[in-house]
């Protein structure tokens, strides 16, 4: 009796949780005031499900909405871009099935990062790049991810297909425990969001200091000027985001990378309207010639070398 007593509390528990879903996006995104140039790549992305054909991971933290790829990709329409690349969502933990089923179907428009088992097996990851992968992520969010075993994942970021990278997910207050795993990863790196800087900071705060430092000790680390929703908490317009991350964009400007982040996970307490980050990309990158860079040329490099 105890036992079916507990099954039956774990089969309430999950049926309460998937009825209280969350919707993290914006209804009615606006039409955004920039127009991006043609072959505009959103770079980070996510899709969620749909949950009846690709369930959530036993291990997910939160549990959204379905948001798949025909939203996805009408919201690529919508805010004028052509590519995206389509980041595993920690949702959906290291069953890729959802990621491959949109780059599948974005004929040809779209590539993916996985989140694997570091002990997958090499012809996994062919398969895997077979599907459009271009790249693995590890997440250092301890709310987001019960473990991230540093060994196990230099092991599989060792023995990756030729051409791929390592995206990395992690908060400021680590960087500088993180340096020594990092500086051992033998392909790329792409930091999400910068690493979340403080941008209240400034340009020249101590977490853009020291992201600064990180960029420099080696010359094939980029990073994603991205989710002024997430690091600027004064709110849209997001000032001071621009005002911190503009300079960054600037003194790199062939190692960054820009991407909507929709469908937003967890962000259901403050969605941000698409077309308002959009927007933002003139002021963090002026220049035709920096925008080239942010939206095409660089994440052409990582994505679409092949």
């Amino acid at each position: 009796p105890g036992l079916l007593r507990s099954a039956r509390n774990d089969e309430q528990l999950e049926n309460r949780k998937m009825t209280d879903r969350i919707v993290s996006w914006h209804p009615s995104p606006s039409k955004p005031l920039y127009v991006p140039p043609v072959g505009a790549i959103d770079a980070h992305c996510h899709v969620f499900g749909p949950a009846a054909q690709f369930p959530f991971s036993a291990k997910a933290k939160y549990l959204p909405e379905d948001a798949g790829p025909d939203m996805l990709f009408a919201l690529r329409d919508h805010l004028g871009f052509d590519r995206n690349v389509i980041v595993q969502a920690s949702c959906h933990g290291t069953d890729n099935a959802a990621t491959l089923d949109a780059i599948a179907r974005s004929n040809g428009k779209a590539r993916g990062v996985a989140v694997v088992d570091p002990a997958i097996h090499d012809a996994e990851l062919q398969a895997l790049h077979e599907g459009g992968i271009r790249g693995i992520r590890f997440n250092f969010l301890k709310r987001l991810v019960d473990d991230a075993p540093k060994d196990k994942f230099l092991e599989v970021a060792r023995r990756l297909p030729q051409g791929w990278h390592v995206v990395i997910y992690f908060e400021a207050d680590i960087l500088e425990e993180l340096r020594p795993f990092m500086d051992a990863i033998p392909v790329p790196l792409v930091i999400d969001h910068m690493g979340r800087p403080d941008v209240t900071q400034g340009p020249d705060g101590a977490d853009m200091k020291a992201f600064r430092n990180f960029l420099n000790s080696r010359d094939d680390i980029w990073f994603k000027a991205t989710c002024p929703d997430r690091l600027d908490g004064n709110g849209d317009p997001w000032d001071m985001f621009a005002e911190s991350v503009a300079p960054l964009v600037a003194d790199y400007p062939t190692r960054c990378l820009w991407g909507t982040d929709w469908p937003h996970p967890n962000m259901q307490d403050a969605v941000p309207d698409d077309g308002h980050l959009v927007d933002m990309i003139p002021r963090s990158a002026p220049t035709e010639e920096l925008q080239r860079l942010l939206l095409i040329d660089n994440p052409e490099a990582l994505y679409w070398a092949d």
